[in-house]
Order: C-alpha cells, then sequence, then structure tokens
C-alpha cells in the first residue's frame, strides 16, 4: 500500500487528506504518521517533527499542549489510587511501604504512557484537520 502524500486544500476547507480517527489513533499510538501510517511521528521523546518525510503531512504544526499529561494523569490515577486504596485495606501496610510501590510505579506509567497518548492525540488531531498550513492562523 502506498502512502497517501499530503496536499495543502483551500484555506477555508480542512488541510490533507482524510484520516478515519480510529485509523489516526491507532497509527499515533504506535509513533507512525497518523496520517499515512509509514513516517515516524516522533524525534526523540515527544518531540514531533517538523513534517512527515513520507507524505510531508505538517505534524509540527499540532499543538498537543496539555491533552497528554492530562489523559495520562488520568489514566494512570485510575489505575495506581485503587490499587493503593485496595492493598491499603487489605494488608494496612506502612506508609513508606505504599510509597516505596506506588511512587516509582506511578512514574514508570506516566513515562510509558506520555508518548502514546501524545501520538493518539496527534492522530485525533490530524483526523480532525486541525493542522495548519504555512501561513494558516490557529
Amino acid at each position: 500500500m502506498t502512502p497517501t502524500v499530503w496536499q495543502a486544500a483551500a484555506p477555508a476547507a480542512p488541510s490533507g487528506p482524510a484520516v478515519p480517527l480510529f485509523s489516526g489513533l491507532a497509527r499515533g499510538l504506535t509513533g507512525a504518521c497518523p496520517a499515512c501510517g509509514h513516517g515516524h511521528a516522533f524525534q526523540g521523546f515527544l518531540k514531533i517533527v517538523p513534517e512527515c518525510r513520507t507524505c510531508g503531512a505538517p505534524l509540527g504544526s499540532a499543538r498537543a499542549d496539555d491533552a497528554p499529561p492530562y489523559f495520562t494523569i488520568l489514566i494512570v490515577g485510575h489505575l495506581v489510587v485503587p490499587a493503593m486504596l485496595v492493598w491499603q485495606r487489605a494488608a494496612d501496610p506502612p506508609s513508606w511501604e505504599l510509597a516505596s510501590v506506588f511512587l516509582p510505579l506511578t512514574a514508570a506509567l506516566c513515562l510509558a504512557l506520555l508518548r502514546p497518548i501524545k501520538g493518539a492525540v496527534l492522530g485525533a488531531m490530524v483526523a480532525f484537520g486541525m493542522l495548519k498550513q504555512d501561513g494558516q492562523q490557529a
């Protein structure tokens, strides 16, 4: 399957090819370009490439801002807090023991989920046509 080449659209219309939401989310979760699925969306850990090398999609114009950390905190909090409360209720361990288990677990989960969630947010932005071309206002 050949990748779709990014094309600038008229200023009033959403730019680029239409990407289904599920495809954009799935491609973003894996770190691939949400527009074509072949290029890389990231350079480094969280920095988004200025544009896809394969299709030329202007991924660097996407401004995910606070959405990825918000969703990461939401997911990690819903995993860690119930587990901590269940363990506290069942075994009543000392506070240092809870902290020694759940603080590293929380940090590891946040680091593990932040990049895939940022990729998924980028995929949603591509699917909804939220990337701006050069010269367009946000």
